[in-house]
This record gives C-alpha cells, structure tokens and sequence, in this order.
C-alpha cells in the first residue's frame, strides 16, 4: 500500500478535469516505480522525494500539465527541464502525451539510482556585477585611506549597499551627507546596515 499525502489528494481534487487524470496517472506511476517514495507539497506543487533527495514533481496550470524530474540531466532519456511551467516533457494536456509506464519506469529508476548515490545537480550561481561606485564616494574615499582600505576588502554585496544607498539619494545634500556619514561607518569597519 503506498503512502500518499492527503495534502496531494487535494491539489488533485481542485485541479482542472482535464488535468486529474494525468495527475493520477503520475502520481502512480511514481508509486509503482518506487514503492519507497514519499510525497510532499514544496512550492505549491506534488514532489516525490526518495532517500531525503527530490526525485520529480508534478504541476497543473490552467490549460496543461508538467512533469519534472529534478536531476533531468543526468537522467539519459529525459529532456533537460525547460521553463519551470513546461518541465521536462513540454505542456502536457492528456495521458496520452506521458511517457510510457515501461519509460517512465526506467525513468524513476534511473533517478532513483542517483538518489541512492548520493548524486546532487550543481545550480549555476548567479553573478551579480561589481558596484558601480558613485564619484562622490570615490572622491571622498581617496581622501581617506583607512576608509579606502576597509571598502576594498569588503565582500562584493556589501560595497554593493554603500553605492546602492549613495545612488538612490534624489537630493545632493541628501548625497552628501550619505558620503560623509558611509566613510565614517566604514573607517570603522561597519557594514552599511551594521545596526541590524
């Protein structure tokens, strides 16, 4: 018997009609394919974690339905996942348009596998570009050295909220006493929002 969460009847319940059977379809699909499945809800949607690690997902939206397995591309055979909203099979719209059981199967086996390994998919790291920093702060950091110094050897986000602060003043006497009380926080070491 498997072990199924009532909070996933439900999103299957107020799904539309068109998308209930297809949900079903998946949902026992997986439990076939992995009696040791256990379901949950993570950001409003059915996922099927096996061994502690996320295994695939289901969604339904207004006209279609996806299906994303979450190590898509290590999985041979699976598509890499698109958009979150098409997932890994594009906008499925019957049950007809899912794998076939024996497919899907090797699919959940195969995920099932790298779970089992231990295997994790690296996420790319967004980059955010260096500060652009204002002239004012630039003027007022070269004439002091200590403060130059200790804005140089702050991490990327935190000469990132000095300039962003700075930028955001629509006044220049507001500017400017943004520059003069930044330099003195900073001559002491303290980060922008060092308060909280």
């Amino acid at each position: 018997m498997p072990t199924t969460d009532p909070r996933v009847d439900a999103y299957i319940a107020k799904a539309n009609d068109f998308a209930k059977p297809i949900l079903t379809r998946v949902r026992e699909m997986v439990h076939e394919a992995c009696p040791d499945v256990v379901e949950t809800i993570k950001w409003s949607s059915p996922f099927f974690d096996y061994k502690g690690q996320m295994m695939c997902a289901m969604a339904a939206f207004k006209e279609h339905c996806s299906l994303i397995f979450w190590k898509a591309s290590l999985i041979e055979g699976v598509p890499p996942n698109g958009d979150k909203s098409r997932g890994s099979f594009g906008r499925i719209t019957s049950v007809k348009e899912l794998p076939s059981k024996k497919t899907f199967t090797g699919f959940i086996k195969a995920a099932m596998a790298l779970n089992d390994a231990g295997i994790t998919v690296k996420r790319p790291k967004s980059v955010k570009p260096e500060a652009k920093v204002p002239m004012e702060l630039a003027a007022a950091l070269k004439r002091n050295r200590k403060a130059a110094t200790v804005f140089a050897n702050f991490p990327p986000g935190q000469r990132r909220e000095y300039c962003d602060w700075i930028s955001e003043a629509k006044r220049e006497e507001t500017k400017g006493k943004r520059v003069a009380q930044a330099i003195e926080w900073i001559a002491e070491g303290k980060t922008r929002n060092w308060k909280y």
